[in-house]
């Protein structure tokens, strides 16, 4: 029973209570007419009373209804969007355990490029990577020694011109660090970092200058190779008169992009003499051929002589054989003047 029926019954009994109270103070033929009125008000009441309750319960059970209705779609959504948390914190794991991984990597890589010689060797191992996924193998060597006992990373094998091309893998990154460890605004230490970069690198570029670039062996340029786009473009932004040194020592600076260009370059260079020394092939044989179409002429036309000799001899046979025949028949009309003998008779 709710408040609302709680409320009309306790009215209804006020009621009465007050009608009991009038008709104690009454009498006779009033007090009966009260109590007639009284048992209609409170008959009436009581009908009253029991619609609200069934109207009530009617509210009540459509509430409920629409309550559990809400309540099914809000748990479906909520355990939607728990499974939809549970999947993006996996993911979320899962990310983080790959940057931590890569966090690892990244201090691997800082590890091995601290060190000169394994610095040297990851220069030499993208290196190699990058010319053999361009290049054929007869078309460049690794690790080769020149004629002057220097040993070069890459030799890439031109024919002349320009010869074979030098790279050199190593690079200073010591001093590339050190420029990038300066703090902002520090001015004096900024123009010192300069400066050892600009001395590394000019030094790096007379070395490759004065070891890779050989009169007669190489070609008139050597490459100078940067497995590092950082360096390559700190060197173009802000260094251009390194750049310009670079090009009068004839080393040319390439990083992993530009030397992909230049071996793609090499590949149709190398491609271009390939079909040259076809061409000259096709040529060769040609001239072989035409000779062999000469010779067989040659040997038509002898063909054609004894052709002719042999008609010249049928024909000569031709004619011995009539005369032949034609003497044969003289031979045979001729009248001897003797009568045939006589056939015996039977």
């Amino acid at each position: 029973m709710d408040l609302l029926t709680i409320f009309l019954l306790a009215a209804i009994a006020m009621l009465a209570v007050a009608l009991v109270f009038l008709v104690a103070r009454r009498g006779g033929s009033e007090a009966e007419a009260v109590r007639q009125q009284l048992a209609l008000a409170l008959g009436q009441q009581a009908d009253t009373v029991q619609r609200v309750e069934r109207s009530l319960r009617e509210q009540e059970q459509a509430l409920s209804k629409v309550v559990a209705e809400r309540l099914d779609r809000t748990e479906k959504a909520t355990g939607q969007i728990v499974t939809d948390l549970r999947e993006r914190l996996a993911r979320i794991d899962e990310a983080q355990k790959k940057i931590g991984e890569l966090s690892s990597q990244m201090v691997g890589l800082q590890e091995v490029l601290s060190n000169k010689q394994a610095r040297g060797a990851f220069g030499e191992v993208q290196l190699n990577d990058l010319v053999q996924s361009v290049l054929p193998p007869q078309a460049y060597a690794f690790q080769c020694t020149l004629n002057s006992g220097v040993r070069v990373d890459c030799l890439l094998r031109l024919p002349n011109p320009p010869g074979p091309i030098a790279i050199d893998a190593k690079f200073p990154l010591e001093s590339y660090s050190a420029l990038r460890a300066v703090q902002a605004g520090d001015t004096a230490a900024l123009q010192l970092a300069q400066r050892g970069f600009q001395q590394a690198i000019r030094k790096h570029i007379g070395d490759i200058r004065d070891k890779y670039i050989v009169p007669g062996e190489t070609a008139e340029s050597a490459l100078m190779f940067l497995p590092s786009e950082a360096v390559y473009g700190e060197l173009h932004a802000n260094f251009t008169g390194l750049v310009e040194e670079s090009y009068r020592a004839r080393v040319w600076i390439v990083s992993p992009t530009t030397l992909m260009a230049t071996l793609n370059t090499v590949r149709a260079v190398l491609k271009d003499v390939r079909m040259r020394e076809q061409a000259g092939e096709i040529q060769k044989m040609v001239g072989l051929l035409l000779e062999d179409v000469r010779r067989l002429g040659e040997r038509v036309d002898k063909l054609k002589t004894h052709f002719g000799q042999t008609e010249k001899d049928l024909r000569d046979v031709d004619t011995s054989a009539e005369r032949i025949i034609k003497r044969g028949q003289r031979i045979l009309d001729v009248d001897l003047g003797e009568e045939p003998a006589a056939l015996p008779k039977a």
